[in-house]
């Protein structure tokens, strides 16, 4: 398999995908708290909770966001291998708990920054390891 290195205009493409993907989490989230503070408890209401949020244009912006990462996503992996495209796109960790705070006016506790960067060690450390490895089979 042919090397594939990270360009700068790959990495832009990285950041874009990761931002979108972020967006539409979001967007996803206020389009059900467009239906408001309803209980979801028997068909009916489910029925009522899904027309509301079907009419979100929340919804449908994040529907097309999601085909725009598609799109994205399978130009970055036509430029770069997945193993070393996921690490790099994981930046959306960071990212929705921001949005979250920001847009949502959600709280975050110490403990899930403490999990958030947690995991983004995880995956710097997988990152340098599949660098590691790709310089070993020269």
């Amino acid at each position: 398999m042919n090397k594939k290195n990270v360009t700068l205009k790959v990495l832009l493409l990285l950041i874009v995908s990761d931002i979108l993907e972020t967006t539409v989490h979001f967007l996803f989230k206020k389009s059900t708290l467009s239906a408001g503070p309803m209980q979801v408890t028997d068909l009916a209401s489910a029925l009522a909770f899904f027309k509301v949020v079907i009419l979100s244009p929340f919804l449908w912006f994040g529907l097309f966001t999601v085909v725009t990462v598609f799109i994205l996503w399978s130009l970055i992996l036509s430029k770069i291998d997945l193993s070393v495209a996921v690490p790099i796109a994981s930046f959306s960790y960071i990212l929705v708990p921001l949005i979250s705070i920001m847009g949502l006016h959600e709280k975050i506790s110490a403990a899930r920054w403490m999990g958030v960067f947690l995991i983004l060690a995880g995956v710097i450390l997988v990152s340098l390891s599949s660098k590691e490895k790709s310089g070993l089979a020269k």
